[in-house]
């Protein structure tokens, strides 16, 4: 988070201060830095050989379609698990050669859009998903190519909600079950079977697990071509986690980079790759205002204006954020409760977290809030969804303007 950073005690984006933005724009209100998501995008693209990998950007992190342009612009492609990330991509002008579809509950409409686009391929999560692109390649008479997202069953650790690669989850299937779909698709003559997939789980801080997984990817694409099945490439998912907690302390991209594609490519195989939150988390900040100071029996609450709709992380997950004051002090620290407006008591952003004595006013910058932040945001208890702002060194532009209230009649007749 170097972009981010104090000068005369006044927190900046770059070289703006924060103070300023929330003067200008409101609060609350997400601050990226246009220098920082280039830096993380290019640590991506310039580890290994670019000529055999493909770096499709988890679109589901954060679907700006601003922050979608600087990444295209950057040479990465897209994973996407909805028609709507699929129809931002496009509109993000990322090349359909560089787009995945991924997913376990594709309609039929967003499948026939995906096949519109000709993206590079269809991700399959199940026999029956198999069944229905096939009766539609048929219906279209268009070939079809088709990767099955397999669980390798590798156990990991992070938050329940976010490990996905093992047999006890929704997605994906089983190894067994792969290879049958896998030789079901070359059998059929409009599907093309062209990758094994994996994604074993996000937030994941260690990369012994990846390199597992990719290694047992790899062992079962060489079984495959045994068999007469020779795949394109092999696709080792993403999340790569961040620690929230000491940011210098994150695993390296690089080393993540390294470490999955060196069997991959060992074995004479292109890769493909789907970082999200380890590309955007650490570019954004969401800024927010000090309405009031309550103090309730002897616990002291600071009560902000940002609430669980715009950063629902700490409230799902139980996650932690860093959360500093935008105006650095020297005021002895207090151990305050942060919460939001909302009307449920999960609406924390903190407990017992140690700031400077702070009153009505202040500004407090909740970090790593580029991931998951702006995209899981909600117009819960009628709340408006918060602008978003790109710094580019003294100059910032509003990517997305904070709604009005008329947008909460959006779509009524």
């Amino acid at each position: 988070m170097n972009n981010f950073h104090y000068q005369t005690n006044e927190l900046y984006c770059e070289n703006i201060s924060l103070t300023q933005i929330a003067q200008e724009v409101g609060t609350p209100t997400y601050v990226y830095s246009l220098a920082e998501i280039k830096e993380r995008a290019n640590s991506y693209q310039q580890t290994g050989s670019s000529e055999r990998k493909t770096v499709c950007y988890a679109v589901k992190a954060n679907q700006n379609p601003r922050i979608l342009e600087i990444l295209r612009d950057a040479g990465l492609g897209a994973d996407v698990t909805s028609g709507g990330e699929l129809f931002l991509a496009l509109h993000a002008g990322i090349a359909p050669e560089k787009i995945i579809y991924s997913g376990v509950g594709k309609r039929r409409d967003e499948i026939n859009m995906a096949l519109d686009a000709n993206i590079r391929a269809l991700h399959v999560e199940s026999a029956m998903e198999l069944d229905v692109i096939a009766e539609i390649a048929s219906e279209r008479q268009q070939i079809v190519r088709i990767g099955v997202r397999v669980n390798p069953n590798i156990s990991v650790e992070t938050h329940p909600y976010m490990s996905t690669g093992e047999t006890l989850h929704k997605f994906g299937v089983t190894p067994e079950t792969a290879v049958s779909l896998l030789h079901t698709a070359r059998e059929h003559p409009y599907l093309q079977p062209v990758a094994v997939a994996a994604h074993i789980g996000s937030q994941i801080t260690d990369i012994v697990p990846f390199a597992a997984s990719a290694q047992f990817l790899t062992n079962m694409a060489e079984e495959l071509a045994s068999s007469g099945i020779h795949l394109n490439y092999i696709d080792v998912g993403g999340g790569l986690g961040i620690d929230y907690q000491s940011p210098t302390s994150s695993p390296q991209i690089v080393d993540w980079v390294t470490a999955v594609s060196t069997p991959v490519h060992q074995a004479g195989f292109d890769i493909v790759m789907e970082p999200g939150r380890s590309i955007i988390a650490p570019t954004g900040m969401l800024l927010t205002q000090v309405e009031y100071l309550k103090i309730q029996g002897k616990k002291p609450f600071l009560i902000v204006d940002a609430g669980m709709n715009d950063l629902l992380r700490p409230t799902l997950y139980k996650a932690y954020h860093p959360i500093m004051r935008v105006q650095q002090s020297e005021a002895d620290l207090i151990d305050y409760d942060i919460v939001g407006p909302i009307c449920e008591t999960g609406d924390t952003f903190a407990q017992k977290r140690q700031l400077p004595a702070t009153k009505a006013g202040d500004l407090l910058a909740i970090g790593q809030a580029g991931a998951y932040g702006y995209a899981m945001s909600s117009n819960y208890n009628g709340r408006l969804r918060p602008a978003e702002v790109l710094v580019d060194g003294d100059q910032y532009t509003i990517i997305r303007q904070r709604q009005s209230y008329e947008h909460l009649l959006d779509g009524i007749s």
